[in-house]
């Protein structure tokens, strides 16, 4: 029942919820169904890339290590979410390590069961590059908040992908350490402090490991200000 369970996860996956119907049950009949506690290695940099994986519960973070020896966070993936397409397909060595940022579980479909589907059928080639096109997608909005957004915007945009009310009042937890969170959002842990200080005129308060928002539409008006009005009230 616990796979049956965790396959209807994948099956909503953005990776999967496009492929023709057919193709879903054989897929995952051959995927592959792993636990790991906090800390643990999913994958190392430079390895062989086994094939796809989907977040079926918790937390995973992809990283790289920099010459210096300093660890750089390229993002973090919680349930539904897939990671891993573009190099399966291409047969390459993983570009970046992953690790459990959390107690998490993750089913990864074998990389050969992918590329033999897509010689028999174009059309499911084509739903998994709509696939690599949506992380290319979300890189590029990394890419453009890092350059346009306040720190303190960043962080209020993290928030609100937690918020599970469109508006009113809305307490978070957050999901993982603040040292990574910084790290995910490209700041330093003493930025993010900093950064949670000046939220509080928008209604946000921190409390350990969770964020009450006193007004989700009050946040959701901070991110979208002009970061020039943004610094002056910083």
């Amino acid at each position: 029942m616990a796979h049956e369970n965790d396959k209807a996860v994948a099956r909503h996956s953005l990776f999967m919820q496009s492929l023709p119907d057919q193709h879903i049950e054989p897929i995952l009949s051959h995927a592959v169904f792993r636990s790991y506690d906090r800390g643990e290695t999913l994958f190392l940099q430079g390895e062989p890339c086994g094939g796809v994986h989907v977040v079926l519960d918790g937390w995973v973070k992809l990283y790289r290590i920099a010459p210096n020896g300093s660890e750089a966070v390229v993002n973090v993936f919680t349930r539904g979410e897939s990671f891993g397409e573009a190099v399966a397909f291409r047969r390459r060595d993983y570009p970046v390590s992953a690790e459990a940022s959390t107690a998490c579980r993750t089913m990864m479909i074998p990389a050969e069961d992918l590329l033999q589907l897509i010689r028999r059928d174009p059309e499911a080639c084509v739903s998994m590059i709509a696939s690599t096109f949506a992380h290319l997608h979300s890189l590029v909005e990394q890419l453009e908040q890092l350059k346009a957004e306040t720190g303190a915007q960043r962080v209020a945009q993290f928030l609100l992908t937690l918020c599970d009310a469109e508006d009113g009042a809305c307490r978070v937890t957050l999901p993982y350490d603040k040292v990574l969170i910084a790290g995910r959002l490209g700041m330093k842990p003493e930025s993010l402090s900093r950064a949670f200080s000046r939220l509080k005129p928008a209604g946000v308060k921190i409390s350990r490991n969770h964020a009450e928002i006193a007004d989700v539409d009050q946040l959701r008006d901070y991110v979208e200000a002009d970061p020039a009005d943004a610094w002056s009230r910083a």
